[in-house]
């Protein structure tokens, strides 16, 4: 057995709830006292309360309270966890209460040395986020437990472009977090197709009483990908569309989610990428705009276009 098979191990002795002692460790693991010795130091410099009574009736035991600890992490994991947790947090996460609450269990067993270099990568390290409508969090809540129970759905939506609202039956199949929004992917049973949905835009929601069965294998995140970037067996409708620019310029295009998807090739200060015409038209010359005379659109004359008329509206637009 490894290193760490013997200590966890031994954890796993302990928390049985009986004193035992180290002659009587080694005799189970078959392994020298002196290695005992070594472990259960490692074991309580990893933060493991364990209690070292001396004595006829001695023994190592663990502090009762620690009995409720599934696990045990290390340094550099209680940091990883924390620091993901602050992630979580910005970009909306429901259960914030829940999640606080491991952070706080988290730190309540780990050693005061543990403790303090927790609090000194916490000091240093934070996350700024998108501003989240606290409104969204039962909704979120309510979303997130019926994709893990299959629970349908019945939904009030509205699309960005109507006034009013469908009534839809949907069943949830994977929530996806996307450039600061919530969307929820599922079968529609109004379109009979399955659909992405904003989660902001769901003015009503409750379940039914009917569950559903996901598609084996199914992928919120792969599904909602596949309907943003152009379909790779339509790569002869694909225009090439080539910038020159500052280097910087370049690398944010090439980091851009939907052009980085679309990257044919290039050099410090030129890309050529190749996107449908109805990408150009509707995300390229937008998302190109702010960058000004820090590139240049080499091609397709269309897109040059589009930028020109973007730049002709909004002169209009303040002149006005």
């Amino acid at each position: 057995m490894s290193k760490s098979d013997h200590m966890l191990s031994i954890l796993w002795m302990l928390k049985a709830g009986e004193r035992i002692t180290a002659r009587q460790l080694a005799d189970t693991l078959e392994i020298h006292i002196r290695t005992v010795y070594r472990y259960i130091d490692a074991l309580c410099a990893s933060g493991v309360p364990i209690i070292a009574d001396s004595g006829h009736n001695g023994g190592y035991s663990l502090l009762h309270e620690f009995n409720e600890a599934p696990l045990v992490f290390d340094t550099h994991e209680q940091k990883a966890l924390t620091q993901a947790a602050m992630f979580a947090q910005q970009a909306g996460y429901p259960f914030d209460d829940v999640l606080n609450r491991a952070i706080a269990k988290l730190k309540l067993y780990t050693n005061e040395d543990q403790l303090r270099t927790l609090s000194r990568h916490e000091v240093g390290f934070d996350v700024i986020g998108s501003i989240s409508d606290p409104a969204l969090k039962p909704v979120l809540q309510e979303l997130e437990m019926s994709v893990a129970h299959e629970y349908r759905l019945l939904m009030d939506y509205r699309t960005g472009n109507d006034t009013s609202s469908k009534h839809r039956q949907l069943d949830p199949y994977g929530l996806v977090n996307w450039l600061g929004k919530w969307y929820i992917i599922g079968y529609c049973h109004l379109r009979s197709d399955i659909r992405s949905f904003r989660v902001d835009r769901i003015l009503n929601l409750s379940r039914t009483a009917e569950v559903f069965k996901r598609p084996p294998q199914f992928s919120a995140s792969q599904f909602f990908l596949k309907n943003l970037l152009p379909d790779p067996e339509q790569k002869d409708k694909l225009i090439s569309v080539k910038i020159h620019g500052k280097p910087q310029a370049i690398n944010d295009l090439c980091a851009h989610w939907l052009l980085g998807h679309m990257l044919v090739e290039r050099t410090d200060d030129q890309a050529h990428f190749k996107l449908h015409e109805q990408a150009i038209v509707t995300h390229a010359a937008h998302f190109l705009i702010p960058y000004g005379k820090s590139i240049q659109v080499l091609e397709p004359p269309i897109l040059k276009e589009k930028l020109m008329a973007i730049a002709a509206d909004l002169l209009n637009y303040y002149q006005s």
